[in-house]
């Protein structure tokens, strides 16, 4: 078995395990979730349930790998991330157990997922944004909760690095989105949230959609396709350092709404609620490092991405009305 997924049932992870397969590359998955729960199951690997946050039930899952990928977490849109802070800081003994596990097997390369929640929120202010480089991680002051769980994990894969010789590779995702995700139910990030908003009022012909926030809060966001290469070329790449992954086309999410009507071919009343969990009021990713380090960029519009999501998550939609 080449290749450890961890978090192989929710949405980047499924991406990544069809990939590897294609690559020829023999896979095992694990996500605590049943089955019958995750986004992607492929006949082509080994699909574990299996919770690990607990060390036995790590060192299990690592056992054979030569590669980790680790990817679990309990996360969602801001919404679930602003109201469950404790949970998505317990997400700490995963990032840590997987860690420990890898390092005990002797693993050739463990590829750790953060998250652009680990910068300042001072270099957030503004839906005028400066685009975040690396170094604005620190003096650290993350998103509280998730942020600071993924900032913590970034230096335990350091430290690894640094005392056991474990090569570790640290992406910082920014907003990632595309089919096969959470598109309902609260974990929903925004692009699949106004995705399932103009699809259900296309379907029922309804008239209105609700904002979070006045729609003016400024983000960059990056088709699942494009993570999915970036990850791998980080994971393969001989630099240690965090790097952020993700696009640089910044909009808002009034725009956004624009794109996906245009897409619907509907026109929408708009009701913002300003009480809404609305997260950071600009971020953006500053691709200058990830340029000069790898040569890569993002390949895919927001336009075509979200035409690519707001048609799946149409389906989907439709076919939960019935």
């Amino acid at each position: 078995m080449d290749v450890l997924v961890t978090g192989a049932g929710g949405f980047i992870g499924g991406h990544l395990v069809a990939s590897l397969l294609q690559q020829g590359r023999s896979v095992r998955g694990v996500d605590v979730k049943p089955l019958d729960q995750w986004h992607q199951v492929h006949d082509g690997a080994e699909n574990i349930r299996g919770d690990v946050s607990l060390l036995e039930t790590a060192r299990a899952a690592v056992d054979g790998a030569q590669r980790v990928y680790n990817l679990a977490a309990d996360m969602g849109g801001m919404g679930f991330i602003e109201n469950n802070k404790a949970a998505c800081m317990m997400s700490v003994l995963t990032s840590t157990h997987v860690l420990q596990a890898s390092r005990e097997a002797g693993v050739e390369r463990y590829f750790y997922s953060s998250s652009a929640c680990v910068y300042a929120a001072g270099h957030q202010t503004s839906a005028d944004v400066v685009p975040l480089t690396e170094k604005d991680a620190y003096p650290a002051m993350p998103e509280d909760g998730y942020g600071w769980e993924k900032l913590f994990s970034e230096r335990m894969a350091r430290h690894y690095l640094e005392d056991y010789g474990v090569q570790t590779r640290v992406a910082r995702y920014h907003n990632v989105y595309g089919e096969h995700g959470t598109w309902d139910g609260g974990r929903e990030k925004a692009p699949a949230a106004i995705c399932r908003k103009v699809a259900t009022a296309a379907i029922t012909g309804g008239s209105t959609i609700d904002v979070w926030g006045d729609g003016l809060q400024t983000r960059s966001f990056m088709y699942i396709d494009d993570c999915i290469k970036g990850t791998q070329l980080i994971a393969d790449a001989d630099d240690p350092e965090p790097v952020n992954l993700g696009s640089d086309e910044l909009v808002t999410i009034n725009q956004m709404v624009d794109i996906v009507e245009t897409i619907a071919g509907v026109r929408l009343e708009r009701r913002h609620d300003l009480t809404a969990p609305q997260g950071v009021r600009g971020r953006s990713s500053d691709n200058t490092e990830i340029v000069r380090r790898y040569g890569w960029a993002p390949s895919i519009s927001l336009a075509d991405g979200l035409e690519r999501t707001y048609r799946w998550i149409y389906d989907e939609v439709k076919r939960s009305i019935g």
